[in-house]
């Protein structure tokens, strides 16, 4: 088996890399494998860096078998007949990327994503998602300083790594205020890690509603936080997760003493928003800024006001609820907004090196049987059909073509 690890395509650029110049010389040195790293200069580790730890550099994508990269391809990027490990964001009918899943099946690509990597019980196996909710977590705070003059934070892309980071949060002093922050998984806790980090102490749910702080505090919320059966029923997650829709909002008191909400959930499109365009209007909406790394653009999302990604270059910006429109960063009576999507580009070191871990120790072998069920699992899409788990995306295929 011949791999090639791409040059990534997409704009803006993203300069992670799926392994990094170190394992790649491991995967060379343990396994029957060839491998071989297309040269680009937007990288995190150069080519040089490449070349030192002995791992072939060539644009000859084609030689090879295996195509990895990390977010989407472009269409006239791809080469048919592969087999491409990437970030499709198509599993959920995104239909900014319709086109891409239409143009994977007409050339005959396997495509293999990594969101779907999971083991028997459906646990993920990769994912850059503590990077995600550490950046995430990382801006909001940094908004929240510029929207109230309060505090400055340096951009967590001009640091070297999360090292240097974590020094400058040893100086940083905080005022007072009340952080909301969804969810449990990888995203969220990665998000409460840097919380912690810069020193801002964590507490239950109840004593966060109920109390006023002298200190920067912050509680983590789980489904049964701000969700709540619509027939008045216990909650219950197993139910939740299989029928979000019998599901109703109950986030509302958090909306009335948090300063800033962290978002770090996954969201099924069935599962309620956590609150509405018209909520969002009413006197008491004390959010000043809302760090959404879950990142589902409105209207089919978890937060209304998420009206489209922002990016690295330009991170912030305002919703103003009364229209429900775009308005400038720290616009008065605005919600500062921070939405990248691709929020581990800002620790892209550290990010890749946790990345290729995860790659080496849970997928190369499988990728190297003959019928590895972790592999079927993640085929989105193969010899132009749509993989065994993915029928569903059917319509969603067809929609566009209808449109069309």
């Amino acid at each position: 088996m011949k791999i090639g690890i791409i040059k990534e395509g997409k704009t803006p650029p993203d300069s992670r890399v799926p392994m990094t110049p170190a394992q790649c010389q491991q995967v060379l040195q343990q396994y029957p494998v060839e491998l071989i790293v297309a040269p680009s200069p937007g990288r995190c580790f150069t080519d040089q860096e490449y070349q030192e730890a002995k791992v072939p550099l060539s644009d000859d994508m084609a030689s090879c078998d295996v195509l990895m990269g990390v977010k989407e391809v472009p269409i006239d990027q791809l080469i048919p007949h592969k087999t491409y490990f990437f970030f499709s964001h198509t599993i959920k009918e995104q239909p900014y990327n319709r086109a891409l899943l239409q143009a994977v099946l007409q050339h005959h690509i396997r495509l293999i994503d990594y969101e779907v990597l999971t083991d028997e019980l459906g646990r993920r196996l990769i994912a850059f998602g503590r990077f995600a909710g550490m950046v995430g977590a990382h801006n909001g705070l940094l908004t929240y300083g510029r929207r109230t003059g309060h505090f400055n934070l340096k951009r967590m892309k001009d640091c070297r790594d999360y090292a240097e980071a974590t020094r400058l949060y040893q100086s940083l002093q905080l005022p007072p205020m009340k952080i909301v922050l969804t969810g449990t998984g990888r995203v969220a806790n990665g998000a409460a890690q840097v919380l912690k980090d810069m020193g801002i102490r964590q507490v239950p749910p109840a004593q966060y509603l109920q109390e006023e702080f002298q200190e920067a505090v912050f509680t983590q919320l789980d489904c049964e936080h701000y969700a709540e059966h619509k027939e008045g029923q216990a909650y219950s997650q197993e139910e939740f997760f299989a029928h979000p829709q019998r599901y109703r909002s109950s986030f509302a008191p958090y909306t009335k003493v948090s300063d800033i909400m962290i978002n770090g959930i996954y969201w099924d499109n069935a599962a309620p928003a956590f609150f509405t365009r018209e909520e969002a209007q009413a006197d008491d909406f004390r959010i000043q800024v809302i760090a959404d790394v879950t990142c589902d653009i409105a209207p089919v999302s978890s937060i209304p006001s998420t009206l489209r990604a922002s990016t690295i270059a330009d991170p912030i910006f305002g919703y103003a609820p009364a229209s429900g429109t775009e308005v400038a960063p720290h616009s008065p009576n605005s919600i500062d907004m921070m939405t990248i999507d691709n929020l581990p580009n800002e620790l892209p070191r550290d990010a890749s090196k946790a990345f290729g871990e995860q790659f080496m120790e849970h997928i190369l072998e499988e990728l190297l049987q003959a019928d590895s069920k972790v592999i079927e699992r993640a085929t989105v899409a193969v010899n132009g059909l749509l993989g065994p788990h993915f029928g569903y995306l059917a319509g969603y295929v067809a929609g566009g073509q209808d449109e069309a």
